[in-house]
């Protein structure tokens, strides 16, 4: 999967991406403190009290859509 330093964009840069391309309220706020403020999978699992089997697959899913439209927009 591609990391957030393969491409030049700025912290508020990916806030926008992340705000226009992923939908729900919850997976953007997850998806925002793990790529950019790095918080670890078991740590957003109590933050947002779901399990971390489940924070993975939003995160996944959530950069996967990310990153594909990135890649589209390159």
């Amino acid at each position: 999967m591609a990391k957030l330093e393969a491409y030049d964009l700025s912290r508020s840069a990916w806030e926008r991406l992340i705000d226009e391309w992923i939908f729900c309220e919850r997976d953007r706020a997850i998806l925002k403190r793990r790529l950019l403020d790095g918080i670890t999978f078991e740590k957003l699992a109590e933050e947002f009290d779901l399990s971390t089997q489940r924070i993975c697959a939003i995160v996944y899913q959530a950069q996967d859509r990310l990153f594909r439209q990135v890649e589209k927009n390159k």
